[in-house]
């Protein structure tokens, strides 16, 4: 039998207009959250739950907290926090235009930002948030130290493989869980869940690390950056084809991997919410892709859903968890 696996699918719940490099700070439209309804087949058929994480924008319009209160009550999902600083306040003075790299940012005002949206969704939901990622991936390791002090037990920001956030340290996260903060009582420590990105041939991402260092700087991120379009292998199925999904995810459990961690933005799943699916065909084709997918996964052996904080409390010592 197939090595057991636990699946974490996670959804960006968002605005619109993320794809088309304006960032402002107020006036985008959440009519995308009503399309999560296209996923309803996932807990429905599969037993799987989704972890949603939230914008300030979603998170303040009364539509969409009736959406994510349903599939909190009705499908068992976890609402979490998703942080865009362009639209969250408090506002500052900033010296560059939008979107500023999180490491620019001053660590009050991100700090401020975070306890904004937190408030926000706790309010809404009557439920303190556990679970983080940051918009556009863009973590820094300031960032991160402030999350187990707001009361965030996972962040999932890391996209392995790729130049994001603090890059260097990203590009070689390995594919599976691993503890940033030890989970030692009285402190609940911090969880990071990477997405579910593996290099195609195991030995092949530590080279090409190595050339880039040798190379120019420029030149080196530039290779690291495009590393996952010739190098890499993913789950998530509006960056990858349905091969690549299938070949990431036997790869990752051939290596021993235990965990799959999938990601969609909800903007994908409207029409014309962004580029890359600007009709109800290229959403048709996405959401097919990724039921696919899962029941293909399924086939392959024994497959658990997790939700981001199921994930920490199976993981945690009973000690730890018991005190989140």
């Amino acid at each position: 039998m197939s090595r057991p696996l636990y699946l974490v699918i996670t959804i960006d719940v968002e605005e619109e207009g993320l794809f088309t490099g304006t960032y402002p700070q107020s006036g985008a439209g959440v009519a995308n959250v009503a399309e999560l309804r296209r996923l309803e087949f996932i807990p429905r058929n599969f037993g799987f739950p989704l972890t949603l994480l939230a914008t300030y924008p979603v998170a303040r319009d009364a539509a969409a907290q009736e959406v994510l209160r349903s599939w909190k009550q009705e499908h068992g999902a976890e609402i979490g926090v998703h942080l865009h600083p362009w639209n969250t306040p408090p506002f500052g003075e900033l010296p560059d235009p939008e979107p500023v790299p999180t490491a620019r940012l001053p660590l009050t005002l991100v700090e401020a930002k975070l306890q904004t949206l937190i408030n926000c969704l706790t309010d809404s939901f009557q439920e303190p948030p556990r679970c983080f990622r940051m918009g556009r991936f863009d973590w820094s390791s300031g960032l991160l130290g402030l999350l187990p002090g707001l009361g965030l037990r996972v962040d999932s920001s890391m996209v392995p493989l790729t130049w994001k956030g603090e890059g260097p340290i990203n590009f070689l996260a390995p594919p599976d869980p691993f503890w940033l903060e030890a989970p030692t009582p009285p402190a609940a420590g911090l969880l990071e869940v990477p997405v579910t990105m593996v290099p195609v041939f195991q030995s092949s991402a530590r080279a090409v690390h190595r050339l880039a260092g040798l190379l120019p700087a420029k030149i080196g991120q530039a290779l690291l950056a495009h590393y996952r379009f010739a190098g890499a292998a993913g789950i998530h199925p509006a960056w990858f084809p349905r091969f690549s999904m299938r070949l990431a995810a036997g790869l990752h459990r051939r290596r021993g991997g235990r965990v799959l961690t999938l990601f969609l933005h909800s903007s994908e799943l409207l029409p014309g919410g962004c580029p890359d699916f600007p009709n109800a065909a290229a959403v048709d084709r996405l959401v097919a892709k990724l039921r696919s997918f899962l029941a293909w996964l399924v086939q392959q052996g024994p497959v658990t859903g997790l939700t981001l904080s199921g994930l920490y409390d199976l993981m945690a010592p009973a000690s730890s968890a018991a005190t989140r």
